[in-house]
């Protein structure tokens, strides 16, 4: 996912950030609580981190860009960890391959909780300075707060992936937690977005990524947007049309995929006794109809916009359409929710009104992931956070139910390669 600095933060106390830091920290060992210890160290693919690992690399990012750069006389808790738990960072020294992070059997996970605490208490220490320390303090605090929260997101889906791996299909959280099945989704509409010369990127005075500044004006045409995401319902008529049978429908790579791997269904899909059943954080439920599809690379949100007779939208389109119907995170399900599934739009829902562009599932654009115009990479460790993954990979937007709502923005650009299917991606069309 993307990071790296920001737009400068507004003036807050001392006691402010410290409560803040409190609370994100907080809800990264909350995310993990259920979770036994034998849970933490499992890595089923290279894209799934140990939950142990993210509850360490957070930790190495706050002692390493803060603790040790602003807190005098700061020594690193332990000397290995560094290599240990740096996830991509070249200009910082060599560290465990990535898909070797599952390999990590020690240090043990209280060993990992007691260098969290020491890293909370030193923080403490030094958020008590925050006042006599220079803006680049804070605009890094805040960075550190929103890595957090990205790896808050990631645990959530990764710890769905690692437990779907096991034969027992065990409950994250209890079934009772998830919400009762609806059997229908309000009837699809598609609303007009005019064409035309409009503005996107941040231009706000709070925090953002890098990847979202140099705003800059983009040409649109008249369009149409669907007024909600796809639900499992349309999908699954996809598939019973012989969607993942036909090759019409598919780009070559994403055919090329369907083929080699036997993809016949969104990921965690699986027939049950004649039933289409999902693995969810509350164990394998049927699917719920009426709920978004997600967990669906983009090469099938494509071959399913075409299957529809659509497209799927460009970046620009999507951002200018949010802009234009004045999209909010005030309606959409999020990580604090502890839903960790997107849910259906109420039947009497509005039909002259976009929903959900914010919130319960990115949605995939017809867009590279390409610096916008007049982008500058921030120099050294950091400048390596985004900058270098602009290739290769296609934008996302909007959140996720999985998304911390305080981490979300209009103008925030999620990014992955076409056939990641473990975070919860879904489908928008436009025409």
């Amino acid at each position: 996912m993307s990071t790296t600095l920001l737009a400068a933060p507004a003036a807050v106390s001392a006691a402010s950030l410290a409560h803040r830091y409190q609370q994100v920290r907080q809800r990264t060992v909350l995310l993990c609580q259920p979770l036994l210890p034998e849970d933490t160290v499992v890595q089923p693919m290279i894209d799934v981190s140990p939950p142990k690992w993210h509850l360490a690399h957070v930790t190495w990012f706050f002692e390493t860009f803060l603790l040790k750069a602003y807190l005098p006389g700061y020594s690193v808790y332990h000397p290995e960890y560094a290599f240990l738990f740096n996830s991509y960072y070249n200009s910082l020294g060599s560290r465990v391959n990535r898909a070797d992070r599952g390999t990590l059997s020690r240090p043990a996970l209280a060993d990992v909780y007691s260098y969290r605490a020491h890293v909370d208490a030193q923080m403490a220490r030094l958020l008590e300075l925050a006042d006599t320390l220079p803006d680049t303090f804070r605009e890094l605090f805040e960075l550190g707060l929103q890595h957090e929260q990205q790896h808050q997101e990631l645990l959530a889906t990764d710890i769905k992936y690692i437990l779907s791996t096991s034969p027992l299909a065990p409950a994250y959280l209890p079934a009772s937690v998830a919400p009762a099945a609806a059997t229908a989704a309000p009837a699809v509409a598609w609303l007009p977005v005019p064409g035309g010369v409009s503005r996107i990127g941040y231009e706000g005075t709070g925090f953002c990524f890098d990847n979202e500044q140099a705003p800059h004006d983009v040409l649109t045409p008249d369009f149409e947007l669907q007024n909600r995401l796809v639900t499992n319902g349309e999908y699954l008529a996809f598939m019973e049309a012989g969607g993942y049978q036909d090759f019409r429908y598919w780009l070559g790579e994403g055919w090329d995929l369907v083929q080699t791997q036997g993809w016949e269904a969104p990921l965690y899909w699986t027939l049950h006794e004649g039933q289409w059943h999902r693995f969810t954080h509350h164990g394998l439920q049927p699917v719920n109809m009426a709920a978004p599809v997600t967990h669906v690379s983009f090469y099938e949100a494509d071959a399913y916009a075409h299957w529809a007779g659509a497209r799927l939208p460009t970046e620009p389109e999507w951002e200018v359409a949010a802009r234009y119907f004045g999209a909010t995170p005030t309606h959409g399900t999020f990580l604090e929710s502890n839903l960790l599934d997107p849910q259906p739009l109420p039947t009497d829902a509005d039909p002259t009104r976009c929903h959900q562009l914010l919130g319960d599932a990115w949605e995939w654009t017809y867009s590279a992931y390409h610096p916008y115009p007049g982008y500058v990479r921030a120099a050294g460790a950091l400048g390596e956070y985004n900058g270098k993954f602009m290739i290769n990979q296609l934008v996302l937007r909007g959140g996720s139910c999985a998304t911390p709502v305080s981490h979300i923005r209009l103008t925030y650009r999620n990014f992955f390669h076409a056939d990641k299917r473990w975070q919860f991606t879904g489908i928008r069309l436009a025409r």
